[in-house]
Formats: structure tokens, C-alpha cells, sequence
């Protein structure tokens, strides 16, 4: 071989090589996988998320190398939107109330409802022996919240003053007490408290183990017994970068969302063991099949009961001075384009 040869030759074995390199970083890059991080709460309220978390159902969806879902559990909304802020959340199952002041607060900007996720699952009990039979009777009672300006705290304060019924810092006698779920337990049985507007499955464990019963299902006071008590969030900028891998998270969402409904007995025997892992105690079976007879999993966002509820919240002072703008709050079309492709109703 000749110089010239020799000179070609080592050339063209030059650029394969490069070529390979180039394809292998360009390989290497392309099927770095895409972390998708998705909030939720340990809960009954959180259906597919606590599901999915089980059976591997998300990862799936994602697989098998440009994504992978990693679950955070939560104990509260309003720490999950900061979180979403922060950028350590993409997707967050989360109630309606941290949803609209995750939104307001950010002027419109941050996040998105892109699905539902249960209905239902809230409820007005009443200590046993507290003598509470009728709306004025809570006259002079201690009535607890999860949290103040939270999604229950916001209907308690509504309905309270639906019934005339004034809060003891407004001249009032009724007392509103913001307390954490685990804790009204103690407060029942120690008669510190009389009453409660717990979500699922803290009012049905009220009732089961502190000497509670039922006074009202929220259901009753919504159209059709439907009302959000968890929405499926995203953040703007990964659905602006990753609205691929949004509708096959959102697919995933709506299958297990029909599972669910059609395997009731199994889904709530895998949100038990996840309940387990998260929390290291189990529902007791009176307490979860109560509870679980109260929601309804859904993908529908029930746009109509966060819109009422925002307007009960900025009523009641809780949202500022100036009515909030919620018409870049939804975006269901993604959702849609997933319903449609499985011969489903969409949603408006």
C-alpha cells in the first residue's frame, strides 16, 4: 500500500470510528430515560396513584427505556404544589383548594388540571354523645378542619354559614379548630372536639374508633353527588416539553381509573398493602370498605364543583381581594385525545 493508500485508508477508518462514537453518545442521549416525578398522597382519595404505585402500571405506560415514573407520597397539598414550584414535581394528584392557590400564586403560570381523579369522599360527622341532631344545634360546638383555607376547611365554613350559623371570631358561637386528621382521633375520644369535616378515611376511622357517626356525605350537596376532592396537575413547562409522555401517563391514568371501578375488591386489598408500606399501619376492613363506598374514582375533573368552590373560598376571604381568573386553569386535551382514541365520552 502506497502512501496516498495508506493515508485514505486510516482516514476512512477515522470516520467510522467517529461515526460510531457520535451514534453512541447520540444513542447514549436518546435513550437517557426521561424521570417523570408524580406526587400523591397515601390515600384512598389517591386511587391510581396508590394503585399504580403497586402493580407498576405507570412505569409500563413509560416503557421500555425513554421514561420511568418515580412516585413521591405526600402528607399534604400545599406541600406538593411547593414541591411542583421547586421543580422536584412534574405531576401531582392533589385536592382542588392547594390546585387553585398553586395557580393563583403563580398568576396563571405554574400548572395545569389536566384530569380528575376521585369524586366524593368527604363528610360532617358528629361525636355520638355531642347532642348534634340538626344544623342548630352546633350552636356553642368545637368543629375541626384538617387545615385552615384546605378543601374540607373551605366547606365547613360554607355550609356553616349557609345555616346562619356565625364562627366565634366573627361574633359567633361556633368554633372552627384547624387540626391534623391523626390528631382529631385523640381530641373525639378525650371530647375536646364535637364535630369534624374530615376527608376519606379519616371520617369513616372517626366513626369506627372515636365514638363518631355520620351526619352528612357531602355527595348530598353537590349535583348528581359529584364533587373533586383530587385533581391530576402538571406542570406548565414539562407539559410544554413532554406532552408525549403526558398522554401516555394520562392513558395509563384512564386505564387504571376503569380497573379500579371494574376489580373493587382487588383495588382496595393493593391500596391497603400501599397504605401499609407509606404509613406502616393498614385501614382496618369495616373502615375501608366504608370509606371506599364513598368516593367514586373518575377521570372527570368535575370542572363545575372546583369553579364553586373557589367562588366559596374568595367569599369567604380566603383567595385575597380580587377574584381569581381560572380560565387558563384546565387543559383537557390531552385527556380527550386519550378518551377519543379508546371510544370514550370526552370530557367538556
Amino acid at each position: 500500500m502506497n502512501a496516498t493508500s495508506e493515508i485514505r485508508s486510516l482516514f476512512l477508518t477515522a470516520l467510522v470510528l467517529s461515526g460510531i462514537t457520535g451514534a453512541g453518545l447520540v444513542s447514549g442521549t436518546a435513550v437517557e430515560p426521561v424521570v417523570v416525578r408524580v406526587g400523591h398522597f397515601p390515600n384512598i382519595t389517591h386511587a391510581q396513584a396508590v394503585v399504580g404505585r403497586n402493580n407498576g402500571w405507570f412505569d409500563k405506560a413509560l416503557a421500555p427505556d425513554d421514561a420511568r415514573v418515580d412516585l413521591k407520597a405526600f402528607n399534604a397539598g400545599p406541600s406538593a404544589i411547593e414541591a411542583l414550584f421547586a421543580g422536584e414535581l412534574d405531576l401531582v394528584y392533589v385536592g382542588p383548594n392547594p390546585t387553585i392557590t398553586g395557580y393563583v400564586r403563580s398568576r396563571g403560570e405554574a400548572l395545569r388540571v389536566i384530569a380528575g381523579s376521585v369524586s366524593g369522599g368527604a363528610s360532617l360527622v358528629v361525636r355520638a354523645d355531642s347532642g348534634i341532631q340538626k344544623p342548630e344545634d352546633f350552636h356553642g360546638k368545637r368543629v375541626a378542619s384538617p387545615q385552615l383555607g384546605n378543601t374540607q376547611d373551605v366547606a365547613l365554613r360554607n355550609w356553616l354559614a349557609g345555616h346562619n350559623l356565625k364562627l366565634r371570631e366573627k361574633g359567633g358561637d361556633v368554633s372552627v379548630i384547624p387540626v391534623a386528621n391523626p390528631d382529631q382521633l385523640t381530641l373525639f375520644l378525650q371530647k375536646q372536639l364535637d364535630a369534624s369535616w374530615a376527608p376519606e378515611p379519616w371520617a369513616s376511622r372517626l366513626i369506627h374508633d372515636a365514638n363518631c357517626r355520620l351526619f352528612l356525605d357531602e355527595r348530598q350537596l353537590w349535583p348528581d353527588r359529584m364533587f373533586v376532592i383530587t385533581n391530576v396537575i402538571v406542570s406548565t413547562k414539562f407539559l410544554n416539553q413532554h406532552r408525549d409522555l403526558v398522554k401516555r401517563f394520562l392513558r395509563a391514568h384512564v386505564e387504571l381509573t376503569q380497573w379500579i371501578n371494574q376489580h373493587p375488591a382487588d383495588a382496595k386489598r393493593i391500596m391497603n398493602a400501599e397504605i401499609k408500606q407509606e404509613t406502616h399501619s393498614a385501614l382496618a376492613d369495616d373502615v375501608l370498605n366504608d370509606a371506599f363506598g364513598r368516593i367514586d374514582v373518575t377521570y372527570d375533573p368535575v370542572r363545575s364543583s372546583l369553579l364553586t368552590a373557589s367562588q366559596e373560598a374568595f367569599d369567604l376571604g380566603l383567595l385575597g381581594h380580587d377574584r381569581p381568573d381560572l380560565a387558563q386553569l384546565y387543559d383537557l386535551s390531552i385527556l380527550n385525545e386519550v378518551l377519543k382514541d379508546k371510544g370514550l365520552k370526552t370530557i367538556e
